[in-house]
């Protein structure tokens, strides 16, 4: 219960102050990969080590994550298509595939798989503009709705409750 509300406090802290607008987009561009595409591979350790490691917004990445996470499986099938292509139709590109396997820690990538291929690929052509329309968005949202949503009487009851102040205690 209580890290469900960290989570969700996390979140809001996020889009209302933590990090500027470029942090949190590039924590939800970044937490997109992990959406998008199959969770058990090599890139996706990499995606979690550059959230870590770079100065993004990890409640950003938490939340792209759970927003592409349903569009990755709906992604799936188109996923698999333009893997296939990439893999299986596009004769040059042999060599390369064949290299990548071979390798020892390369072939952990699973790029032989058709729909991890594919999804890396569609990550990587949707990552910039993901990231430009969670700019604005985190923008927008910033200087519009939140603080509306600041002044609004639920958010000023709930702030005014003994358990809140409570829970306020114990952020770090």
């Amino acid at each position: 219960m209580f890290t469900l509300l960290k989570l969700l406090q996390s979140l809001v802290r996020a889009l209302h102050s933590e990090g500027t607008p470029q942090q949190v987009a590039a924590g939800i561009a970044l937490g997109a990969a992990l959406g998008l595409t199959p969770l058990l591979s090599l890139h996706n350790l990499l995606i979690v080590a550059a959230i870590f490691l770079l100065r993004v917004s990890v409640p950003g990445a938490i939340l792209g994550w759970l927003i592409a996470l349903p569009l990755g499986f709906l992604l799936d099938p188109l996923f698999d298509t333009a893997g296939s292509a990439l893999l299986i139709d596009a004769g040059p590109l042999q060599p390369v595939w064949t290299a990548i396997y071979n390798t020892p820690v390369l072939s952990l990538s699973n790029v032989n798989n058709t729909v991890v291929l594919g999804s890396v690929v569609g990550w990587l052509l949707l990552a910039f503009p993901i990231f430009l329309l969670a700019r604005a968005g985190v923008r927008r949202y910033r200087a519009t709705l939140g603080p509306r949503i600041e002044r609004s009487r639920a958010v000023r009851a709930v702030r005014a409750t003994k358990l809140y102040n409570l829970f306020r205690l114990f952020q770090p």
